[in-house]
Parts: C-alpha cells; structure tokens; sequence
C-alpha cells in the first residue's frame, strides 16, 4: 500500500525550556510553561489550540486526559504518547495526519518531565513489567547494565573502539558550549573522556545521559495556516515508526528504521547524500553508531570507520546533534525524545543561533526508545526540509 505523502503539512514554534538537574515542580508545571510558551511565541491563544499529543514519564497517574483538565484546554483531538526517545516523531506523526485529515487545525506536540532528587530511581524502576519482574529482582536495574551489554556486543563485532565513542561524545559537547541552555558548560578532551570512572563496563561516566528535568514543544498545522501566522517553519517530506522489530535477533544490533528505510527515502524523493545534518536519539554512543547505520549513512557494521573519516561538530563534515543532544544537553525525562526534532526545526528555520549549520536545508531526525534489557521497542524517524516560502 502507498502512503500518502506529507504535502502541505508545517512544523513551527521549536521551544525548549531551560533545563534543570533537579526541581520540586510537577512534570505539569513543565508541560504547562511549554504550552504558554508556544502560545506566547506563535500568537495564538489557548482556544485556538484543538489538537494535543503529550508525552511525558512522571505525568503519571494523570495522562494526556488528566492534563488537558490542568490546563484548562478543550482539544477535539488527543493522543498521549509514551514511548521515550522515539515520542517526538511520533507526536509529529500523529498530528501531521490529525491535520491533514482536518481533525485538528493546530496540533501542540509537548513533552516534559520533572526530576526530584530520587524520582530517576523510581521511573526505571516501574518502566515496564518486564522492569518490575525480570530485571530489577536479579540487580540489573536501571539503562546502564543494558546499554553495557549492547555497548560490549556491538564493539566486539565491529571492531568498534572507546576512541571512536569519545569522538561522537567530544564533538557534542564542542556543540552543546554553542547552546545556552546546554546543562553541560565545561569542554571534554578525548583524554577526559577516556579516564572517566567507569559505570558498568564498557560503559564510563560520560557514556552515560545526566536526568534532569524540563520540556520541549512544537506546533503541527498546514502551511497556509502558518503563512498567515507568519511562524517560520519547516515542511514534513517523510516519517516513519516501527515497534518491536526483529524480535529474534539474540541482542539488537538493528533497529525498525531498517525494515522501511526504502520507503523513508523513497516518499521523500531524497536520500541520505541529500541530509546536511542529524539529529539522533543518544542515551548512549553506541545507539548513535546504530542509527549511523541503520538509516543508511554507511553499511551495517562501518559505523566506527565513518566515525574516524567525518567530523561531527557544527562546523564539521557531518553535523551531528548540533545542540549537543542529551549526553550534553540533559535529559529531561520524556523531552529527551523531542530534543533533536526541535533543534532541527531551529536549523531549518533560521532560529538555531550559535549552532547554525550553514546552508542546512534538510534534516534527519531519529528517535530510539523504551528499551527493555537487551533492546529498545520503540524506532522512528522524521525528514524535515526548510520551507521555500
């Protein structure tokens, strides 16, 4: 069956809240600023928002219902979205439909999270039943013992070095002392990189996403709509989401975005020798080789020489999480899967400042996420252009 392409569909309004390490505010306080931000920014009022999709881990026990009740807001159209790191292409996914099918005239897309000082703790905890029942009871708890497992696997098959992860992670932290609202404000050496302290080996400190708490936001409407508001903006080519894919793998090594990679590319009329940068869901290196691979910028496994022949910074030959992504930014919880979709939508429209790639027209975005021990569920990924208009 052939999709319907995304024609005609605008994504504006790319807010991020300052983040935070910790804060005694509720994740509603966070998705409520994120809301009055985007109204404040687009003109708009609360009313003329109809559309809402919400992603966020320590809403709980409210969901995108409960929420809409804080904010006073009536939505006829609603989607809450818990699926981590891959949640903000799923928002844009959702609501680039919702919009064309007119069930919403302006979808806002939030997510955010709080972080008190023992509530990280609690979140994995409580992630899944699979969490609850076969992996905290044996004292394997927590992302780290995973991504070590998948982190060890994935270097002994290709070849993979500490070297080649320190370079990803030095260059976004270059990237990320160009963002204000980075929480990471020091320069990284490749040295320091290499004797920090280890966490769960192959895995050392700054392998390893610091929570904190925050939000980030968007706003999906048609392209008239948002010429009329004059919101700069970028146009949708192409997305795509898979779950649970290549379940009999023995460990991931791949994720969905190889099962509809053909059609990624193909309904966008582009490649990936069209992409002037990426942005990647990165909890971890090792899920930044990964999506290297699995979204085509080089073959199954070359993920570690592309590393060592490009440069990643700003200004390099392959910009890359230009914001400085999580390992540098933070991550805030459920917004972490946001943090990339709207760091493209300032390149692409001319509000990126400091982390501008010259002449950038066409972003990736990639989201990973809701890993339960050995894998993530969860895959997506979006193309955006820069709007002719």
């Amino acid at each position: 069956m052939k999709r319907r392409a995304y024609d005609g569909v605008a994504v504006a309004v790319p807010v991020s809240l300052p983040y935070v390490r910790y804060s005694t505010h509720a994740a509603h306080y966070w998705l409520g600023r994120a809301l009055a931000e985007l109204l404040r920014r687009s003109g708009l009022a609360k009313h003329d928002i109809d559309g809402l999709c919400v992603s966020s881990f320590t809403l709980a026990p409210d969901t995108a219902v409960g929420l809409t009740q804080h904010l006073g807001m009536q939505p006829r159209w609603l989607d809450h979205i818990p699926m981590g790191g891959a949640s903000g292409v799923v928002a844009l996914r959702r609501a680039a439909r919702a919009v064309q099918a007119g069930d919403a005239g302006i979808v806002a897309c939030l997510a955010g999270d709080t972080n008190h000082v023992d509530s990280f703790r609690h979140t994995v905890s409580q992630f899944s039943r699979f969490a609850q029942d076969a992996v905290y009871p044996y004292g394997a708890g927590g992302p780290n013992a995973s991504f070590a497992l998948l982190t060890r696997h994935y270097m002994q098959t290709t070849g993979a070095t500490r070297e080649d992860f320190g370079k990803l992670c030095v260059a976004q932290r270059d990237n990320a002392l160009r963002f204000p609202q980075a929480l990471m404000k020091k320069p990284l050496t490749l040295r320091q990189y290499l004797d920090a302290r280890v966490i769960t080996d192959p895995i050392h400190l700054f392998d390893c996403v610091m929570p904190c708490a925050g939000a980030d936001a968007f706003l999906v409407m048609d392209e008239d709509r948002a010429r009329r508001l004059q919101l700069p903006h970028a146009r949708v080519l192409s997305t795509i989401e898979r779950h649970n894919a290549w379940a009999d793998d023995a460990i991931q090594t791949r994720g969905g975005w190889t099962l509809d990679l053909d059609e990624f590319y193909g309904l966008a009329g582009r490649g990936p020798e069209d992409v002037d940068l990426m942005q990647a869901y990165d909890d971890y290196p090792v899920i930044n080789m990964m999506q290297i691979e699995n979204l085509g910028f080089c073959a199954p496994g070359a993920a570690p020489e592309f590393v060592r022949r490009h440069g990643f910074t700003v200004d390099g030959s392959f910009p890359f999480n230009t914001n400085g992504g999580q390992l540098s930014v933070g991550q805030a919880g459920a917004a972490g899967g946001y943090l990339g979709l709207v760091e493209a939508l300032r390149q692409l429209t001319g509000q990126a400042g400091a982390t501008a790639v010259a002449g950038a027209r066409t972003a990736l975005v990639s989201g990973f996420g809701m890993i339960n021990y050995d894998r993530g569920l969860c895959t997506g990924a979006a193309l955006l252009a820069r709007s002719e208009a």
